[in-house]
């Protein structure tokens, strides 16, 4: 038995998110039935991350388990032929039998990305959350600052989690407009772990320091305050892409 290890992009519009579930079409339940189409065999992949529906993917990762002689790398060129145009494996390897994608130290990096201009772009508007107001970019950097570190980030988790801790690990965040196009507002987000609806809540709170609705400081009195109606809402799926993931 060998285990394999993609890395896969999404478009996740129109997608009930990554995980398999009945009546709903996923990223997971798509990558199952390509695979076990390539393989001849039941393939169930175990993800590294579980987005939400509509959120975007351009680095997720996930193993699977297959008696298949095929070269691992050629995995790839196989599933790509049977997924649908908005899912793409973009690289397969070998890795150890007990390689486990959560079980291990891994860095993720999140970008939510805005839209900010008197109108909506419509060749954005799928990847990206659309706000006509003035933005204070250099506000929001300020305030994401405070949130660097090992936290408890109860604040910024939405209460349907369930987990035993949520304390987590940023190592870094930045909120910048687009070198080319000033219209475009990226929230980089690298940690180590993150809660459900983490990123879209610190975009959410974050977009209101921006636009005047909330202070700088009230990021951090929001952390602090280990409530959640104490940080700003939740924005949209649409905005959020998973860059990239790297094991440590």
């Amino acid at each position: 038995m060998r285990r394999i290890m993609l890395r896969v992009a999404y478009d996740g519009t129109g997608y009930s998110g990554w995980q398999e579930q009945e009546n709903a079409i996923t990223i997971e339940s798509e990558l199952n039935k390509a695979l076990s189409s390539v393989t001849g065999e039941d393939i169930s992949v175990i993800g590294a991350s579980r987005t939400d529906a509509g959120v975007h993917a351009e680095g997720a990762v996930c193993v699977f388990d297959t008696d298949s002689r095929i070269p691992a790398e050629k995995f790839s060129y196989a599933a790509n032929t049977r997924l649908p145009e908005a899912v793409r494996v973009w690289e397969s390897t070998e890795v150890e039998p007990d390689f486990h994608p959560r079980h291990c130290n891994s860095e993720k990096t999140y970008e939510y990305r805005i839209w900010n201009d008197d109108f909506d772009n419509p060749l954005m508007t799928r990847y990206t959350h659309f706000i006509y107001r003035d933005i204070d970019v250099d506000a929001m950097d300020r305030a994401a600052q405070c949130l660097v570190g090992e936290h408890d980030f109860k604040s910024y988790c939405s209460t349907k989690a369930e987990v035993l801790s949520t304390v987590r690990e940023i190592v870094s965040i930045r909120v910048e407009r687009d070198s080319v196009d000033s219209r475009l507002i990226r929230i980089t987000v690298t940690g180590k772990g993150f809660l459900y609806n983490m990123v879209r809540i610190i975009a959410g709170t974050l977009i209101e320091v921006g636009t005047g609705l909330r202070t700088v400081e009230s990021v951090k009195t929001a952390l602090e305050a280990k409530n959640r109606e104490a940080a700003g809402p939740t924005a949209p799926a649409k905005g959020l892409t998973l860059k990239r993931m790297i094991f440590l």
